[in-house]
């Protein structure tokens, strides 16, 4: 694989000399191409650089070593070489995993869909615990939260919550988030002591771009109705809220948070056309799927992916049998040690694979 470097350290000069040329300058769209593509190469590129500015040093300890009389300089120098050798592993890692394929969507924002499942009004309040630990995450993050639709019950729980994660690199965090979460604990309401177990499910969406989804408005139909409040009681008496149903697919798509009508339907389009860019993606990619599903998960909210148990104070994943015990902490947002994990095990099934193909 590292045969390829040299190529994009050249490739990453050019770019870098092309972004000095006045001429792109003058050209924002061709200019913001370049420095994405700047971007994306700089990470690999200072590895590279890195590695081998450690393999000349290594070399010239090798020669210290081999032509030194001075038995402490020799003895120094092999500390060195044993310390350059576990920096040269450590790169040659970094960048075997910088080399795989970036999934496409990685930098866009995320859209996430939580509905209550089983369990009545417990699996709304865990709808809603779910809501508050991944914007808490967003929030230290530094990434803005918006609402597009939620549908509230009386209890102070979620039927449904739809949101936007705006934030660059939301979608490669958070797409592993897809599927059944349980909850295990006794309800407030529960004088008996008995644990209830209840579910959500929570589906993942990178955002799509306008011009990645041909969306024919005559295939769409708008409705308008008043928006309601929880338990189903009317908020207002305007139609405010928006219905759009994209007829050939059957996917409906409804927003009701905004006092605009307009932008409601906004909403909904984005939401809409997000949902009809990840099943062309699910349809393209069907073998690319399979295999991901078989590591951690297919991310389909029809999948039972984790596990929170509140008598106990833990929280498991299922994909990876991973189980921590510090249940507060990550419905309080902590969820980077969880999500690094279900990276590192989908980055080691693709050096898996790409050993494989060698």
């Amino acid at each position: 694989m590292f045969e390829q470097l040299p190529a994009l350290d050249k490739r990453f000069e050019e770019l870098n000399l092309a972004m000095a040329d006045p001429a792109l300058l003058a050209n924002q769209e061709e200019f913001r191409k370049t420095a994405k593509a700047r971007a994306d190469l700089e990470d690999v590129v200072m590895a590279w650089r890195a590695y081998s500015a450690l393999l000349s040093e290594k070399e010239d300890t090798k020669e210290i070593i081999e032509a030194e009389d001075d038995p402490d300089m020799v003895e120094m120098a092999k500390e060195e070489l044993h310390s350059l050798n576990d920096q040269i592993q450590a790169l040659e890692e970094k960048i075997n995993v910088l080399l795989l394929p970036k999934d496409p969507n990685d930098e866009r924002n995320v859209i996430m869909e939580i509905r209550a499942g089983t369990g009545g009004d417990e699996a709304a309040l865990f709808a809603s615990d779910l809501f508050r630990m991944y914007a808490r995450y967003a929030e230290d993050c530094g990434w803005k939260v918006d609402i597009m639709n939620s549908n509230m019950t009386d209890g102070g729980g979620y039927k449904e919550i739809t949101f936007m994660i705006v934030g660059k690199g939301a979608y490669s965090k958070l797409k592993f988030e897809g599927g059944v979460h349980r909850v295990q604990r006794v309800p407030a309401t529960e004088s008996g002591g008995r644990i209830h177990t209840s579910a959500a499910t929570v589906a993942v969406l990178p955002e799509a771009e306008d011009v990645e989804v041909d969306l024919d408005m005559n295939d769409v139909r708008v409705d308008v109705f008043c928006s309601s409040g929880p338990g189903g009681q009317s908020v207002n008496t305007t139609q405010s809220a928006v219905r759009v149903t994209h007829e050939p697919s059957g996917i409906v798509v409804s927003c009701q948070d905004e006092k605009s009508q307009q932008m409601n339907k906004e909403k909904a389009l984005k939401v809409l056309k997000s949902r009809l860019y990840e099943k062309v993606m699910a349809e393209q990619h069907g073998a690319e799927a399979e295999a991901r599903r078989s590591m951690i998960g297919s991310g389909d909210r029809s999948e039972r992916i984790r596990t929170y148990n509140f008598p106990q104070g833990r929280i498991t994943d299922h994909r990876i049998n991973l189980t921590l015990h510090k249940l507060d902490q990550v419905l309080d947002g902590h969820l980077t040690e969880l999500i690094d994990a279900l990276v590192s095990t989908n980055q080691a099934r693709q050096l898996d694979e790409a050993a494989r193909d060698l």
